[in-house]
């Protein structure tokens, strides 16, 4: 952050903005303030809007984009442009249902994959493993609907922290130690505090439809794969704050859910997620895990069902960032195919799998719906091996 601090408007000393302020300001999103030296970035209130404590900081004309044409423009190729210019950016996108958050394709879940779709064929794909930062790709999707446009965190690089804006009906979590915060900025205020840390906020940000923010971080180079995270649960920030890497997506700028517009609020740089948010964000390291035995007949078929088996846990291992779920999604197909034909026990093969998923980094919430998803598809097609 450059010297300075954020305010919320429950924090504010200074003077309300003036009715004939000439920069007027949409209740909620985030303005930056000209560098005047002493100057910061404020947040203005969604009640009060409450202006900065230093009088003598201007605030700043929010940055209109010029939509001139000279000729009409229309909705996809619109969000089409979204769609190229965030995959400029080296952030992989996909399609999502028009004005919805839901990915468009696929249209159904691995546990009731047909393998209709053209990019089911060898097995069900998702969302993430279809994020492209194709072009032509991206034109082609784009070509006749109108689409939103989500961005898939972990093949992009991204870390993005969600702060949403209290409901007026939502009580906090019992304990919660932040029970008057207004939204997830306000949470993020104190955890900052508490950890001794200014607000990370100088990055991309945009304004979310319901008027939260969405801040976005570089992914550490090293370290774990981070993944989502909800609330205070688990190894979350705190109540009203959600995180989204790994196995994660956000709507892009752009896009629209509900008829409410997602908007850039600062156009600055990704900047490199802090250090001490990086290892608060880190998951919990697994128990170590007992090897798992494998029950297997002698001779021919016992050497063929091993081979089989060290066939599938080893492109489960190889699989790239992106493909991982996938790719269980595919093994746990294959293994499920032998576990119906009585060649191996289906909770070994579970085991199996969710060992290796976890090594790779699946989340055990994803990886154990993603086995029991794949174990099933492959029941209906058992396959039987020759003793």
């Amino acid at each position: 952050m450059r010297g300075g601090h954020w305010i919320g408007a429950s924090k504010a000393l200074g003077r309300l903005v003036p009715a004939t302020d000439p920069y007027p300001h949409v209740c909620g999103r985030l303005v930056a303030a000209e560098d005047t030296g002493s100057g910061h970035p404020i947040r203005l209130g969604r009640r009060d809007c409450a202006a900065c404590a230093h009088d003598k900081h201007p605030r700043a004309r929010p940055s209109t984009p010029d939509t001139r044409r000279s000729e009409p423009m229309h909705a996809n190729d619109s969000l089409r442009d979204v769609a190229l210019a965030a995959a400029a950016r080296g952030w992989h996108v996909f399609p999502l249902r028009p004005d919805d958050k839901r990915p468009a394709f696929p249209d159904h879940p691995a546990a009731a994959c047909t393998h209709t779709d053209p990019r089911c064929r060898a097995g069900h794909t998702g969302w993430e493993a279809r994020a492209t930062t194709d072009p032509d790709r991206i034109r082609r999707g784009w070509a006749t609907t109108a689409y939103g446009v989500g961005i898939a965190c972990g093949p992009s690089g991204l870390v993005v922290v969600d702060l949403d804006v209290r409901k007026p009906d939502q009580t906090p979590p019992t304990d919660c130690p932040y029970p008057a915060a207004e939204d997830g900025f306000d949470v993020l205020v104190e955890v900052c505090e508490i950890a001794g840390q200014q607000v990370p906020d100088d990055t991309y940000t945009v304004t979310t439809g319901r008027g939260g923010t969405h801040l976005y971080y570089r992914h550490p180079a090293t370290g774990a794969a981070l993944r989502n995270t909800a609330g205070e649960r688990g190894n979350g920030l705190g109540w009203l704050i959600d995180t989204r890497a790994h196995g994660g997506y956000v709507v892009a700028a752009g896009s629209t859910v509900a008829g409410r517009p997602y908007t850039v609020a600062r156009d600055a740089e990704v900047a490199e997620l802090p250090g001490w948010l990086a290892e608060r964000l880190t998951p919990a390291p697994l128990p170590p895990q007992r090897p798992v035995a494998v029950d297997l007949p002698g001779g021919r078929a016992g050497a063929y069902i091993d081979a089989a088996i060290s066939r599938q846990l080893e492109h489960l291992q190889h699989a790239v960032e992106g493909e991982r779920n996938h790719a269980l999604y595919v093994s746990a197909v294959a293994l499920g195919q032998l576990a119906a034909g009585g060649a191996l026990a289906e909770d070994q093969a579970a085991a199996l799998l969710e060992e290796v998923a976890l090594a790779i980094g699946l989340t055990r919430f994803e990886t154990l719906r993603t086995i029991r998803s794949g174990l099933a598809a492959g029941a209906r097609r058992p396959r039987t091996v020759a003793a």
